[in-house]
């Protein structure tokens, strides 16, 4: 029986992984911001369920929460950050104090909790953490380079943070979801306060307002839970898990495009080593 802490279960892809890993018998520790929302989990599996107050960006919150998971179950086997929101906004259009907020959650709140499960996770030799990244990293959509750059950061993160673990018997995957049928592109996306005219026809046609994906997208978060599950405890987690055809359409699409321009201008970057 492993133990999971999974951030952001209110709903969505959060909710649906702790639905599964309870199903299965495994303990997790459900986390939201807003305890009440996840409360009904613990009483449904009173045994191997609990319910936990957590907001990534407080860092008292964090070693709390990772606290009172290691001792209510001896310890955290497998750390999923899942913790997060859109932002859309052109580059220029991006407010500082909402850049930063995002990065908060969607990066450094990923990080503070890394950092205080994996005493014990080195302790034991073993342990599994998984970061919800989004393909948006790959295809960096106009209009959301900055939750783009934060979920890039994560999963640059993550492949460093790999190569540090392996050694001591951890895993860390990053996992890249496609569009699922999640909040993600409603009441949890936020965006610039002020559009300006000129990015109408690039980052304006992802705001809020011109959005008609909500409700229609392709994948099922239960789906997406049950696979995450599979690469967690195969023999040799992935480094990177792709969810949804989409995504993997798309990150194919990003793959051929980089080939492509890589021999394209490789002559010309080659051509700039030092004379002998």
């Amino acid at each position: 029986m492993s133990t999971w802490l999974i951030t952001g279960c209110s709903t969505g892809l959060g909710r649906a992984l702790a639905e599964a890993v309870l199903a299965r018998g495994d303990n997790a520790v459900v986390t939201a911001r807003d305890v009440s929302s996840v409360r009904d989990l613990a009483d449904a599996h009173p045994r191997n369920a609990l319910a936990l107050t957590l907001d990534v960006t407080e860092r008292d919150q964090v070693e709390k929460a990772v606290r009172r998971a290691e001792e209510h179950f001896g310890a955290v086997d497998v750390l999923v950050n899942n913790a997060g929101y859109g932002y859309r906004a052109a580059v220029e259009e991006g407010d500082e104090a909402d850049v930063r907020r995002l990065f908060d959650t969607n990066f450094f709140g990923a990080v503070a909790l890394i950092k205080a499960v994996l005493p014990g996770m080195r302790a034991r030799r073993s342990g599994a953490i998984v970061n919800i990244s989004s393909i948006g990293a790959r295809i960096t959509p106009a209009g959301s380079g900055y939750y783009a750059a934060a979920k890039s950061a994560l999963e640059g993160m993550t492949g460093s943070l790999r190569k540090e673990l392996a050694p001591l018997g951890i895993t860390a995957m990053s996992v890249e979801p496609g569009g699922f049928r999640t909040d993600f592109a409603g009441r949890s996306l936020t965006q610039s306060a002020t559009p300006i005219p000129d990015y109408a026809e690039t980052a304006g046609k992802r705001r809020k307002e011109h959005d008609t994906v909500h409700g229609t997208q392709p994948g099922d978060p239960a789906k997406a839970a049950h696979a995450i599950i599979t690469a967690v405890e195969s023999p040799e987690p992935p480094g990177l898990l792709l969810l949804g055809e989409d995504a993997i359409t798309m990150f194919r699409g990003v793959l051929d495009a980089d080939r492509a321009s890589l021999d394209t201008w490789a002559r010309l970057g080659a051509d700039t080593a030092v004379d002998e």
